[in-house]
């Protein structure tokens, strides 16, 4: 632990309070990415293969089937699938079954704001930094006067940059693990409403609501 605490101290005392703001913010954004992992594990995310049984079962028009198989899933989804499977009506109540997926999905979804928040922000924060570091690097160029020291200002300049490596170090990685989240979110939702509508509309079931049959013509 000492190990990985000394180097953050180091950078911390050199980039000065925007790099301390900065492993501040990456070490809560560590703690959301984790938690967000096990959220989505937790949830099942992307593991729905009982629930694509169901519902294949029930685009086929084997009901019992389809039962049996959302019986068998543990997907967030299924009490979704299930509602659909008991739902009679139209369209008011295919938008009740959608508005049932994104109550879920909007659960999935919660802290990724602040993930894209610290994407947008951290170099901001870095270059800002930066600008402190410059404008403190060339007041001591001018208070050197006529005697002045190359050295100053390169290790004014490198110690001010130093907060831009760090905002893009902590933006980077939040930025890949943001769009693995939301890409796997973006999968859901077309499960979801694919789901949804082969419920509604299976290809190999009876129609719900079946025309009566003509009568047939008296001579």
């Amino acid at each position: 632990m000492t190990m990985i605490l000394e180097p953050l101290l180091q950078v911390a005392d050199l980039g000065g309070p925007v790099v301390m703001v900065l492993i501040a913010v990456a070490v809560v954004t560590v703690a959301v990415m984790l938690y967000k992992f096990w959220q989505f594990t937790a949830a099942g995310v992307g593991r729905h293969r009982a629930l694509g049984d169901a519902i294949n079962a029930w685009d086929r028009g084997d009901r019992s089937e389809a039962r049996r198989a959302l019986d068998r899933s543990r997907s967030y989804l299924a009490p979704v699938v299930n509602m659909a499977f008991a739902t009679r009506g139209g369209a008011e109540a295919e938008t009740r079954l959608i508005a049932e997926a994104e109550t879920r999905f909007a659960k999935l979804e919660r802290g990724l704001r602040f993930l894209d928040s610290v994407v947008q922000l951290a170099p901001l924060l870095g270059l800002f930094g930066t600008v402190l570091g410059m404008i403190e690097a060339f007041q001591s160029l001018q208070d050197a006067g006529a005697q002045v020291d190359p050295s100053i200002l390169a290790g004014g300049i490198w110690v001010a940059l130093l907060t831009t490596a760090v905002g893009l170090a902590v933006a980077m990685p939040t930025a890949l693990a943001l769009s693995w989240f939301e890409g796997r979110m973006d999968a859901e939702r077309v499960l979801a409403e694919r789901a949804i509508s082969t419920v509604r509309a299976p290809l190999g079931g009876p129609p719900r609501h079946a025309a009566p049959a003509a009568e047939p013509a008296h001579a």
